[in-house]
């Protein structure tokens, strides 16, 4: 691969943000290269949901306008915003959000191969002020890997513990129920017959899945259309250092083919490397529960680890400080692999009827069906002072054998080795499982009957599962009366160890509207920008949605390109232009 010396336009990272960002400033006439210090593109986006948070965006046509998005209440997003994000509310950046947020959506589906469709997704606390029961996340639309011809090679693939035999799934409800009914469904079983043969015939020939769904979806349609722009895409091209020229960003030092390169950057740099989940020494200061001596697991890329951040702190950046939250938590199990355990996000089991979590002490803790970030900021402050942040997942056999469990999968898959391989504990009845996860016997059997006594009315007396339009959106709408709640008493009975993790980092470099990294004085670095996990969060250490990671990311990174091109005004002066 042939790379310049000069572009207008040096990006690093190659995930939503940086992808997102190169497109928009080539597309407007800037010259671009994208760097990527592992060897494949896609970053954490390739792993994700695909899902991305944009109110008013065009999928949503309740109350469409004229340029086909939606007129959105933006009086109810602000108030829905001021109660996640606290004192980190920040009204200029939710302003610049639903400003570019609409745009960047119709600019990348109009101009590229990006392309979403509408999302059934609750906002995460539907029921706060200026929460939305539908209408303000989209999902990435499914596409065949073949169009990216021999550069699907480079595309990173999915998390193996999500795939089955490497087979993707959508991140709706929609895809998985028919995985979950085909013992009991003729359509369900018809659908999954056809899904596998046509999945084995592409292992075959191709030796992976193409029918990409999700965040791998979404990184092949950025990346194709990247490319498809004459866009270079350096794989193995760690940055090492920025380059200052005049007062100003110009450049960065790169490895490429094992070789120190200066690469110039006329109009400047893009930091968008996907955040600090892999610093240990900056989640040791940062995490909780690992200041406390906790085991955190993150599922995300090995190479996050913050290598963007630590670039425009030397350049004379900050990382945001205070956020309540340093993190997208996210409860993970250890999937036993050759060469080591894998992190299993649990994204789905929690909120089906038959399952409970319980901390060290075997008691219930938390609404189970809440979002996976609610879940482990309960995790961490149930463990607060343990020296471990642990939980168990527990659930029956009837619910085991029709839903699975983590990566166990439902009946007819065997249960057999995932108990061999300690992966899965089983006991006869509570007391026996009580003792194989060291849990005191009589305190989790009261703790069970207690949670039956009212879920076999369809009830959560303690927690209230079901009570909200997420909790039940996620459930099994086929379940009555509650989609969440089902008594746990058919042995035998089965616990999985639940760690905590992360989907991505919080804190980042300090930007203003425009995606400009700024020094402690709070004035932009001349040619530096940052969006994505490198950037600050807009969302202030809160996780109001599904998808409120990629779509600031994809936002931001279009305001960044915007604003290399000379395309935006600024947003203090009440000025904007797409």
């Amino acid at each position: 691969m042939t790379v310049d010396n000069i572009y207008d336009v040096v990006i690093v990272g190659s995930g939503a943000a940086g992808l997102t960002a190169a497109i928009t400033a080539k597309k407007n006439g800037l010259s671009v290269v994208v760097l990527e210090k592992a060897p494949v593109f896609g970053g954490t986006t390739a792993f994700s949901g695909g899902v991305a948070w944009i109110p008013g965006n065009p999928h949503f046509q309740d109350r469409p306008d004229a340029e086909g998005g939606t007129r959105v209440d933006r009086a109810a997003v602000h108030d829905y915003m001021r109660h996640e994000a606290g004192n980190k509310y920040d009204a200029a950046f939710v302003d610049a959000y639903l400003d570019y947020g609409p745009k960047m959506l119709r600019f990348m589906e109009r101009e590229t191969e990006v392309e979403f469709t509408p999302s059934l997704y609750p906002d995460y606390h539907p029921e706060a002020p200026g929460g939305a029961q539908i209408g303000r996340s989209v999902t990435a639309a499914a596409y065949d890997g073949r169009r990216l011809g021999k550069e699907f090679k480079r595309l990173r693939q999915p998390l193996k513990t999500i795939t089955f035999m490497g087979m993707m799934f959508n991140s709706s409800n929609n895809d998985l129920k028919h995985f979950f009914n085909f013992t009991r469904s003729p359509v369900s079983a018809a659908y999954v017959a056809k899904r596998l043969a046509v999945h084995i015939a592409h292992l075959a020939r191709y030796g992976r899945g193409v029918q990409l769904t999700s965040g791998n979806a979404l990184a092949a349609r950025l990346a194709k259309s990247a490319l498809d722009l004459g866009i270079e895409i350096v794989t193995e091209a760690p940055v090492a250092e920025l380059l200052h020229q005049d007062g100003r960003v110009g450049g960065v030092v790169a490895s490429i083919d094992g070789q120190r390169r200066e690469i110039r950057a006329a109009r400047g740099v893009v930091l968008a490397a996907g955040g600090f989940a892999r610093d240990l020494a900056r989640i040791k200061a940062l995490y909780p529960h690992v200041r406390e001596g906790g085991e955190h697991f993150t599922p995300v890329p090995e190479g996050n680890t913050g290598d963007g951040i630590a670039l425009g702190e030397r350049a004379g950046g900050h990382l945001s400080q205070g956020l309540p939250n340093s993190a997208a938590w996210m409860p993970v199990s250890k999937v036993p692999f050759p060469g080591g355990a894998i992190a299993f996000p649990h994204l789905v089991d929690r909120y089906k009827p038959g399952f409970i979590m319980v901390n060290p002490a075997g008691r219930r803790f938390v609404n189970e069906s809440h979002s996976y970030h609610d879940v482990g900021a309960a995790m961490i402050e149930t463990c607060r002072g343990l020296g471990r942040t642990e939980a168990w997942l527990i659930a029956d056999h009837r619910t085991i054998r029709k839903y699975g469990i983590g990566f166990v999968k439902p009946y007819p898959m065997p249960l057999g080795p995932h108990i061999r391989n300690g992966y899965l504990r089983r006991g006869k009845t509570i007391q026996d499982l009580a003792r194989q996860i060291g849990v005191d016997p009589e305190t989790l059997a009261k703790e069970v009957e207690t949670y039956n006594d009212s879920a076999r009315r369809g009830e959560d007396r303690q927690f209230g599962r079901g009570s909200s339009a997420f909790n039940r959106y996620l459930g099994d709408a086929n379940h009555k009366p509650n989609p969440n709640v089902a008594p746990v008493e058919n042995g035998p009975f089965y616990a999985l160890h639940i760690v905590m993790g992360d989907l991505g980092t919080f804190p980042g470099l300090v930007t203003d509207t425009q995606a400009r990294v700024l020094d402690g004085d709070g004035t932009p670095i001349p040619g530096l920008y940052a969006a994505g996990n490198d950037a600050a969060s807009i969302m202030g250490g809160a996780y109001p949605g599904a998808g409120i990671t990629i779509g600031p990311a994809m936002t931001f990174g279009y305001v960044a390109g915007l604003s290399l091109a000379g395309r935006i005004a600024d947003h203090r002066a009440g000025q904007a232009a797409e």
